[in-house]
């Protein structure tokens, strides 16, 4: 179950959306609900996509997948998926209602994803309404609620579409061979690994440029290391199925978090 449901990037999510919500004066139950909800979410979407994909990966041969082994039963991560989307919903409301509609919509935006949209071109919406909602979850939760300044919805979202590029990189041959043409799928793989590091590039360009105030030695010193660390990502030679591209992206959403926690953390 672990294995199936995508951890890495549940537990990154979960660890960046907690930091946000802490340094935005969440206060220690405020953040827990954060934790809590992102953390069903993440589960929710991850099974869910094992579950809508079990065919395919079986098709593919992707050892990587427990179902698609057949060590995991696609009905049993189905079902895991529901229950997670499930325990989402209280646990999203607990931050309120606006708030809690912010985070379910992106949920949703998510499981619109594995359903349907990443077959079509409409494949990076759902990722950049996901990750763009998370910080309207964490500023409307607040005791005075309020929403995210623009730069970092924008922020949220090139994150989430460079996570996309990345994320589809070492599958592009499969899924075409199985009938998914989403965007990354109608690019290619040379275009991807060129296009991913400019978007995660622009995501943390607004987190420098978006917030008032001047920005510091610090903050260059880490938006430098972001962008090397994204050109990195895609620029090293790695097999077709590397997972390093992704792994880079997790490690540059976590710098542009760090740099926004340094240059606004109440993301007004």
């Amino acid at each position: 179950m672990l294995r199936s449901c995508h951890l890495e990037p549940a537990v990154a999510v979960t660890l960046f959306v907690t930091a946000l919500a802490v340094a935005a004066g969440r206060g220690a139950a405020g953040s827990a609900a954060v934790a809590a909800a992102v953390l069903a979410g993440q589960l929710s979407v991850g099974w869910c996509n094992d579950a809508a994909d079990a065919q395919r990966d079986t098709a593919c041969g992707r050892g990587d997948k427990p179902v698609a082994t057949g060590e995991l039963p696609p009905l049993t991560a189905a079902v895991a998926a529901g229950a997670a989307l499930t325990l989402c919903v209280p646990l999203s409301l607990l931050s309120g209602v606006a708030a809690g509609a912010a985070h379910l919509g992106g949920v949703a935006a998510g499981w619109v994803y594995n359903l349907r949209w990443k077959h079509t071109v409409l494949s990076p919406l759902p990722y950049a309404a996901g990750f763009g909602s998370l910080p309207a979850f964490v500023t409307l939760g607040l005791p005075s609620p309020s929403w995210p300044a623009w730069w970092a919805v924008a922020a949220g979202a090139l994150l989430g579409v460079g996570a996309h590029l990345v994320n589809v990189l070492p599958d592009i041959e499969d899924d075409l061979a199985n009938h998914v043409r989403g965007v990354p799928q109608r690019l290619g793989r040379p275009a991807c690994r060129w296009l991913a590091p400019f978007v995660m590039l622009a995501a943390v360009g607004v987190v420098v440029a978006g917030p008032p105030g001047a920005v510091r030695m610090p903050d260059w010193v880490l938006a430098v290391s972001a962008g090397a660390v994204a050109v990195a990502g895609t620029a090293l030679p790695t097999g077709p199925r590397s997972r390093w591209p992704f792994r880079a992206a997790i490690v540059v959403a976590g710098m542009a978090v760090t740099l926004l926690l340094l240059r606004s953390p109440q993301m007004a």
